[in-house]
């Protein structure tokens, strides 16, 4: 039996880079689809010094499995699945690996704009099926139009610029973002929902912003709006968004993330013209795979380095 301290990783694999970082350490995985109990009964089990999180979350039961807990690190931007403040009473440190998908995720929300935009899918169909609707189809051109981003940190600004490059006007609502590129204008949420022509997601979800886009926002923006998702589920009422693309008040909208996941089966979205759907890759490729792993386990070491050094 291994005399190294554990590191539980809750999914089934990371990079072999992010790996070699850890070989001090040994590193227990919980599998493709852990359950919160899973990873409680793993904490428990191996009394892990660290968590890096991929799937699932972590929670108060979890952080009280494993008193030798220091650090829970996320393989990701977004630490909304981990109970913060649970783990600030217990003096463990939380981490992301901000900015490590970011080219990834902006270039998702850039395909899901797209698609929505030029019907892709739709025609793809149509294509397949028999069909040249040339003489009937009219897509929508993107240049000189508004597109509103919600959250203007690395993914946001990676999106901007993209949206910039072609030609859309960029404006965004961030209350902590500083220092912005001429070519964004930084506005409020009612200047976005007034005057943006697509509205692109990329916000942390918090307990304040859950639900943003609801039947009242979606009524306040212009008819015809595109709405994109590559954040978290839970900012829109997802009953809300369906009445909107069925009224034509939401042109189309390109999602890559939904309020319960994996996505329930049967979904209200299922079936439903007007919606591109992803299942929150926008942050899975090759190359953010690698980023992310390796800035999780650096985030993780540090965080050891410190605890060691402080009891040293």
């Amino acid at each position: 039996m291994s005399t190294k301290p554990v590191i539980l990783v809750t999914a089934a694999d990371l990079a072999p880079q992010a790996l070699a970082l850890l070989s001090g350490y040994e590193v227990v995985f919980a599998g493709k689809t852990p359950t919160q109990d899973d990873i409680v009964a793993l904490a428990r089990a191996h009394n892990p010094v660290g968590i890096i999180v991929r799937y699932s979350g972590v929670n108060a039961e979890t952080m009280d499995a494993a008193p030798a807990l220091r650090v829970i690190s996320k393989h990701g931007s977004g630490t909304d699945t981990i109970d913060k403040a649970a783990a600030a009473e217990r003096g463990i440190a939380v981490t992301a690996a901000v900015g490590a998908n970011a080219a990834a995720v902006a270039e998702q929300a850039m395909a899901l704009l797209l698609a929505c935009a030029k019907s892709v899918v739709q025609l793809n169909q149509r294509m397949h099926d028999g069909h040249w609707d040339k003489a009937t189809h009219k897509s929508l051109e993107l240049g000189g139009r508004t597109v509103g981003l919600v959250g203007l940190g690395a993914i946001g600004l990676r999106f901007a610029k993209m949206a910039d490059a072609m030609g859309l006007r960029v404006i965004g609502f961030d209350p902590f973002a500083k220092n912005l590129p001429d070519y964004v204008s930084a506005v409020d949420l009612e200047t976005l929902w007034r005057e943006a022509d697509a509205i692109s997601l990329h916000c942390p979800l918090t307990p304040e912003n859950k639900g943003l886009i609801n039947a009242q926002t979606l009524a306040r923006c212009k008819p015809g709006v595109i709405v994109v998702n590559t954040a978290r589920g839970g900012l829109i009422d997802e009953p809300a968004l369906l009445a909107a693309v069925q009224s034509g008040q939401v042109r189309m909208a390109g999602l890559d993330s939904f309020a319960v996941e994996p996505m329930t089966v049967p979904h209200i979205f299922h079936g439903q013209p007007g919606f591109v759907l992803s299942p929150h890759i926008g942050g899975v490729t090759s190359d953010a795979y690698v980023n992310m792993g390796v800035a999780a386990a650096q985030n993780t070491l540090a965080v050891l380095a410190r605890s060691e050094a402080a009891t040293a």
